[in-house]
């Protein structure tokens, strides 16, 4: 049996090398995964914007220091199976009453953050009664208002915020405002509520636009921290399938003809905490 020694210079060497090399090594990371997201693949279409609202979402659970003691409401819609994806509590609520659940989870749970996610179809359709009176009696909750201006799950359905002219499987020659009436500006009724601490419109179109767009998220979130009031985001996003467009040009589309009915930006910050009652 023959056992070899290595010379003891050379192994230094090698060592040596190795330590040269992590010290010379400057890369920086630009990516990772926020802790707060799950591992699991989605279920969006490819292209879809959905994505990328929840990985800005998860950052800031992540910065914040949320993820513990977050409480998510889900809606009915594309984004159903958001519970899936963040390492938060999730309550389901039935279609459009997200801000009902909220509320009740809020008022159970003051010391939660609490918050929902909606897409435009629950929120301004059949969930309109339900985020109007949340706004109303200021609610200290936040919505996350994901806007494709379509039914997107349930076949490509014309929505409340479909824009004059887009053709839906409702509305195969286009939305016209005689028959459909025009686009519902939903955050901007909002943002006229006194209860409404904070209301802002970004959108996922551009890089850029998504930078700005956690800037949006995060305010409304320290709203919420500050016990201020009613907050929502509605973030512009696209739908590649139901629009017949592929990603990139859906992208465009949102950026050049969706910001154009629902322009961008901070609606209303009324965000001072409100003095406790004696």
């Amino acid at each position: 049996m023959t056992i070899e020694v290595a010379d003891t210079r050379e192994v230094a060497d090698t060592r040596e090398a190795a330590d040269t090399r992590e010290a010379a090594d400057t890369r920086r990371v630009i990516y990772r995964r926020p802790d707060a997201l799950t591992e699991k693949s989605t279920h969006y279409c490819p292209g879809c914007g959905h994505g990328i609202v929840h990985r800005l979402v998860a950052e800031l659970f992540d910065e914040m220091g949320l993820t513990g003691r977050t409480i998510g409401v889900g809606s009915v819609g594309c984004s159903v199976f958001a519970y899936d994806y963040f390492k938060i509590d999730f309550v389901e609520s039935p279609h459009g009453r997200a801000p009902a659940v909220a509320t009740g989870v809020r008022r159970l749970q003051p010391d939660k953050f609490v918050f929902t996610y909606q897409g435009d179809g629950d929120l301004a359709a059949i969930g309109t009664a339900e985020i109007v009176h949340a706004a109303a009696r200021g609610e200290n909750i936040t919505a996350i208002f994901v806007n494709n201006g379509i039914y997107g799950m349930t076949g490509g359905q014309m929505a409340p915020t479909t824009l004059l002219g887009q053709k839906t499987t409702s509305s195969p020659l286009g939305r016209d405002p005689i028959l459909a009436g025009y686009p519902v500006p939903i955050t901007e009724m909002l943002a006229l509520v006194p209860g409404t601490a904070y209301a802002a419109r970004g959108s996922v179109a551009t890089p850029q636009l998504v930078g700005r767009a956690k800037v949006l998220l995060k305010k409304a979130f320290e709203t919420q921290e500050a016990k201020a009031g009613f907050s929502i985001v509605e973030i512009l996003s696209n739908c590649p399938v139901g629009w017949g467009m592929t990603a990139p040009a859906s992208m465009e589309h949102v950026e050049k003809d969706v910001i154009a009915t629902y322009p961008l930006g901070v609606l209303v910050d009324r965000s001072a905490p409100v003095a406790e009652p004696r």
